[in-house]
């Protein structure tokens, strides 16, 4: 049972009688007729059970962006049901106006939206459904809470998706199914041309220049049918937030746009996520909608207060397979979590593998780099200024590894990625 608002209104209404007839008991009578009024509404109301609950599946939703849950009310009884219904979820799912008017003739049925904007990646679950009808008088109302069972995948939200036309268009040119093949050091016989200067002498085909009085090359285009291995650091690294957004966020999103972008190139793409253990391995070798299932792999994976083991998370990228790939390290360029753990496993991956590592850079450091008007700001550029040097220092190292590094912010590193991913393959260096 609830009480309405009206019910304190009905007892300062009393106020007036006693003032006309001010004695004790005037008091309890008018406390006695509001009782009254209120035990004669609460048995007049619907009961709560004559109202059936019904929850329409729900399909996946991406972070941050509106979705919509269906809640089916049937009236079962034979008389008008009237009140309120809440469909409450729980806080991340940003059910924020989960309260709805219910008018249902007798037989009838109705159709409430719960409008949802998920705020966090996973399953999202309902807390229950809350059906309130109040009687006649609106002084008391029957109220009921079932548990009517629904979810909502909540996946990562893929927002450089927008860029995977452009970069479709320039693999199109690569593969020769636009206007113009492009030839690299690859592996792949392309064609038979005659030798001009500067070209390399070991690509000359001495068979094909016996039989013509020119010197002729052979030309080659980038390999199709490589292997590329998305390693996602879910280590404490990847919990801290630019521009207000997790490094591991930035971090899917590079990883959804290069695994689409492979995948069109024919490519195969396999996932290894970890910290001190690895939390997912997922091969995609032939599958359809990778980017797809990736969502749905990325979709339970949190940032890990832990350092990450590197020679767990480089056992399992061995484990996928022998043969050479591109591996891409998606963490962040922190000088004492790659200076402490990553190097020690980089001269075997490089031994093996093309290594790409791939880092969200943030912005502020050069925005307090620059601001030098106080001493406050002078203080903190000289200390945005050694870190951003220490930086600078461990990409040197890693390049001197044989690791390709790319560093860029949350906004950029997707395309930049994607753009080295296209040079590596115009080159053949895959």
């Amino acid at each position: 049972m609830a009480v309405t608002g009206r019910v304190p209104l009905l007892v300062l209404l009393g106020l007036v009688a006693v003032v006309l007839r001010p004695v004790g008991g005037t008091v309890w009578l008018w406390v006695l007729l509001v009782v009254l009024l209120c035990a004669v509404d609460l048995l007049l109301a619907p009961r709560p059970s004559a109202v059936a609950l019904e929850r329409r599946p729900t399909g996946p939703a991406r972070l941050g962006h509106p979705a919509e849950t269906l809640l089916v009310v049937s009236n079962t009884s034979g008389r008008p049901v009237r009140g309120v219904v809440r469909d409450a979820w729980q806080p991340t799912a940003g059910a924020s106006v989960d309260r709805h008017r219910l008018r249902v003739g007798p037989g009838d049925r109705a159709l409430l939206v719960t409008r949802l904007l998920p705020r966090r990646r996973g399953t999202l679950r309902a807390l229950g459904v809350t059906v309130r009808l109040p009687g006649p008088l609106g002084l008391v109302a029957r109220q009921r809470t079932v548990e009517v069972p629904g979810t909502v995948r909540s996946l990562p939200p893929f927002d450089s998706r927008k860029h995977l036309p452009s970069r479709l268009a320039r693999l199109r040119d690569l593969d020769g199914r636009s206007a113009v093949r492009v030839r690299g050091q690859g592996t792949e016989f392309d064609s038979l041309r005659e030798y001009v200067r500067g070209d390399d002498v070991r690509s000359i085909d001495w068979r094909a220049s016996a039989r013509t009085s020119n010197v002729v090359v052979r030309t080659w285009q980038p390999e199709r049918d490589r292997r590329v291995v998305l390693v996602l650091d879910t280590s404490r690294t990847s919990a801290g937030r630019v521009d207000d957004v997790p490094r591991l966020d930035s971090a899917m999103d590079a990883a959804l746009l290069l695994a689409a972008l492979a995948a069109r190139a024919g490519d195969r793409v396999d996932l290894v996520a970890g910290d001190r253990r690895v939390r997912s391995r997922l091969r995609l070798a032939g599958a359809r909608e990778v980017t797809a299932r990736l969502q749905e792999a990325m979709a339970d994976l949190d940032p890990v207060i832990a350092e990450a083991d590197w020679d767990g998370l480089a056992g399992a990228v061995q484990g996928l397979g022998r043969q050479r790939a591109l591996v891409v390290l998606l963490t962040p360029l922190e000088p004492s979590a790659v200076e402490e753990g990553l190097l020690a496993v980089l001269p075997t991956l490089t031994r093996h593998h093309r290594v790409v590592l791939a880092s969200v850079r943030d912005p502020e450091l050069d925005r307090l780099t620059a601001e030098r008007d106080t001493i406050d700001q002078v203080y903190d550029a000289a200390a945005a200024e050694q870190s951003a040097t220490r930086r600078r220092r461990t990409g040197e190292l890693l390049t001197r590894l044989g690791v390709d590094l790319v560093d860029a912010d949350a906004e950029r590193l997707p395309p930049a990625l994607a753009d080295h991913y296209l040079h590596l393959k115009a080159q053949g260096l895959l």
